[in-house]
């Protein structure tokens, strides 16, 4: 330890101020870019070039790297705007913007901050488009609204190097007082939905109903009228048997006669019988059998005194 000069501490207090400069020559010269970011480097205070994602390696102490900038496509929810509708009603918008930067060298010097502009760009953009419809139009044409909000968005943003993708309304809340008008509506068209549905099963119920008992009296008809129909075919058969084995039979007046006296009790049965008729020839018949009857007995007693 003695034997150390002070020239020798010396020369080893330069080696190490060496060895820092060194290390920090190489630390500020070197940049590594991540994936999907862009360094902006200006040199001697003026844009020199845009890194891209790797190993990058700058003059020292002359170029200096901006923060880097990301250049994914971002997501940004922008919290409520009061909006005052066509019809003057004030309603409470949230949107949310889907952009991406193109240019990392347009977004750095064309623009101070492109987040706060697209959301004042947005909001203002948002006032106009609703401000020209109606609070029922603006609840139901969602998709009309981003449509108009992204193109505008997306003409204006060109020239920061900001291209915007989408832009959603994730709600659209009209007033306390609108909404309970609205429910009360909506209940009502639920209700009258419902009796109508209700009428019409009602009415489709009376008209089945119907049908079926139009076709059980045309079925029961039609069975009625074959069934006489049969009943009369059965008849004229028996009809025609009963003559046909009497024409066969030949019978003489007395038999019919007496036939027709048997048939006699039967046709009284009937509470609608006021009235009979006699043929002339049932007459004939009668005085032919009271003569086959009573010509013996007529006979004898004229024969007695005889005797």
């Amino acid at each position: 330890m003695n034997n150390i000069t002070p020239g020798q501490v010396i020369g080893f207090i330069v080696i190490v101020i060496i060895v820092i400069f060194v290390l920090v020559v190489i630390f500020r010269a070197v940049r590594i870019v991540p994936q999907a970011t862009a360094g902006i480097v200006e040199r001697l205070g003026k844009y020199h070039k845009t890194l891209t994602p790797g190993l990058n390696i700058l003059v020292p102490f002359v170029d200096r790297m901006r923060p880097l900038i990301d250049m994914r496509e971002q997501v940004v929810s922008f919290p409520p705007q009061p909006v005052i509708t066509e019809d003057n009603l004030v309603v409470s918008i949230d949107t949310v913007v889907y952009f991406q930067v193109t240019d990392a060298r347009a977004a750095t010097y064309e623009i101070r901050n492109y987040l706060g502009a697209v959301e004042q760009l947005t909001t203002t953009t948002l006032r106009n488009v609703v401000g020209g419809l109606n609070l029922e139009q603006a609840l139901t044409s969602r998709d009309n609204i981003n449509g108009q909000l992204r193109i505008v968005l997306d003409e204006a943003t060109g020239k920061w190097g900001i291209r915007v993708g989408r832009v959603e309304l994730k709600a659209i809340d009209p007033p306390l007082s609108i909404q309970d008008s609205m429910e009360k509506q909506m209940r009502a068209e639920r209700d009258k939905r419902a009796a109508i549905l209700t009428a019409e099963g009602t009415k489709q119920a009376a008209i089945l109903q119907a049908e079926g008992a139009r076709q059980a009296a045309i079925l029961n008809a039609e069975g009625d009228a074959r069934s006489q129909v049969l009943r009369a075919e059965g008849e004229a058969k028996a009809i025609e048997t009963v003559f046909g084995a009497i024409h066969a039979g030949n019978p003489d007046a007395p038999l019919l006669a007496y036939q027709y006296l048997q048939t006699l009790p039967k046709i009284a049965e009937g509470e609608a019988s006021k009235l009979w008729i006699i043929p002339s020839e049932l007459t004939e018949a009668l005085k032919g059998i009271s003569a086959g009857f009573l010509g013996p007995l007529a006979g004898g007693a004229h024969e007695a005194p005889k005797g």
